[in-house]
């Protein structure tokens, strides 16, 4: 399997090069040559694999021989390790958790794969410096990849996050692992740090100095990891004494930042996923809702939310899924896409705890608000929304009450009373290029 720039459609690399150089040198994603289709026994047999090879059978057809088969199931292995649950809240209504590995966040697994994909190709290098994996976060991707990368060898993580624009926790699990870990507190918001990060990736004199590469969605290994949780909750409806679907096609309601969590999804749809229709759900950073309303790409200033994972203006990941459609008229056959405030969100959490005493964080509730605004009544459909993260990550934002009802963990008490330590820098490139180049 080949990878194209979406840059330039004539440059294409392996999976290997895809996943170490992060994107091509004019600043191209990458993208597979073609999507592969699953034999349809899979799907009508999904209950019978274990997770690791369902994963297998997803993720290998995009890799082909690059990594053998025994160390890419020892990959998976390591990736898939925590539970990932299906939580039917009422009626045909149901929470995919993907908040239950070790940093409380659906990040967990994509990074998971990449760190282990990118320490199987260190192995066929000889480098004499340091890989630099080079993040920006808007709050749960910097978690999950301090925690993947954590004390490797050859490894720095340089994470960059908005200043005071992430929860306390999510700031606690950046910048108190030290180790081969740099957290830089940037003065801006999400969109700043991701410039920065691109801009460095088109730079140069970077590039000749310092082997960098990407752990964020932009990167392919993160995004192609990400389509296994369509198929294992295709896998959760369905269990195996269960003969009645046929080919049930779902509704998946998605709360969306920067694009790359729904183009999974769309790349499962395309795999041979039956789905009816996916609903990208966003907060007041409306950008694709009024992009498929009016056919205009405008991003306006990013504004702060309480869902911050979300607070992205100019998705990265949206060029991919307009690569796959083609245009904006065939993206909205199967998108849906909707846009809430704040209000609407602590409301709903609220409400959702009172009637059914389940509690949602709030981008969890943003997906569970994109579901409903779709569904105009009542159906026979499976209906489900994704848990991107943990409750317990946003007690500061969900209402008095409901935060006394989330225990906390002791790992999450010790973490909470851990020094903090981050480097600040300016949003201007000239002083993050300067940091950089200066790195040992």
């Amino acid at each position: 399997m080949l990878y194209k720039s979406l840059k330039n459609f004539k440059y294409k690399v392996s999976f290997k090069e895809a996943v170490l150089t992060g994107q091509s040198p004019e600043k191209g994603l990458y993208f597979p040559e073609k999507i592969p289709v699953l034999k349809k026994k899979i799907i009508k047999n999904i209950s019978n694999y274990d997770e690791h090879h369902l994963m297998m059978e997803v993720i290998q057809p995009f890799i082909g021989n690059e990594i053998p088969h025994r160390e890419l199931l020892n990959i998976i292995s390591n990736t898939v390790n925590f539970k990932i649950n299906i939580n039917n809240i009422y009626d045909n209504i149901y929470s995919l958790e993907l908040f239950l590995g070790p940093t409380m966040a659906f990040k967990d697994i994509g990074v998971k794969f990449m760190s282990g994909c990118i320490k199987y190709f260190c192995k066929e290098l000889e480098l004499n410096k340091n890989i630099i994996i080079l993040t920006a976060t808007s709050g749960d991707t910097g978690a999950a990849v301090a925690n993947a990368f954590n004390k490797i060898d050859g490894v720095k993580v340089v994470i960059l996050y908005p200043s005071s624009k992430i929860s306390i926790l999510q700031e606690k699990q950046i910048t108190t692992l030290g180790n081969n870990i740099l957290a830089l507190e940037i003065k801006g918001n999400f969109d700043d740090c991701q410039m920065l990060v691109k801009k460095a990736f088109s730079d140069n004199q970077i590039r000749e100095n310092l082997f960098i590469t990407s752990a964020n969605s932009i990167n392919i290994a993160r995004l192609l990891s990400q389509i296994f949780y369509y198929f294992m909750c295709y896998k959760l409806l369905f269990p195996i004494h269960s003969h009645s679907h046929s080919n049930e096609k779902l509704i998946i309601s998605i709360p969306s930042g920067n694009f790359g969590n729904i183009c999974a999804g769309l790349i499962a749809f395309k795999m041979g996923l039956p789905v009816k229709q996916f609903i990208a759900a966003t907060n007041i950073n409306d950008t694709i809702p009024r992009l498929l309303k009016t056919g205009i790409y405008n991003p306006f200033p990013t504004q702060e939310t309480i869902s911050n994972a979300m607070d992205i203006s100019d998705p990265s990941n949206f060029s991919r899924i307009m690569y796959m459609f083609k245009n904006v008229n065939n993206i909205k056959k199967l998108v849906s896409a909707y846009s809430f405030s704040d209000k609407e969100t602590f409301e709903i959490i609220k409400s959702i705890w009172a009637n059914y005493k389940y509690i949602m964080d709030p981008h969890g509730a943003i997906g569970y608000l994109g579901l409903k605004q779709f569904l105009k009544k009542k159906n026979n459909t499976k209906n489900i929304f994704l848990s991107t993260a943990a409750p317990v990550k946003f007690l500061d934002k969900i209402s008095k009450g409901i935060d006394q009802k989330i225990s906390l963990e002791k790992k999450v008490i010790k973490l909470l009373k851990k020094e903090k330590k981050s480097i600040q820098l300016s949003n201007k490139y000239d002083t993050f290029k300067k940091w950089l180049l200066n790195l040992d």
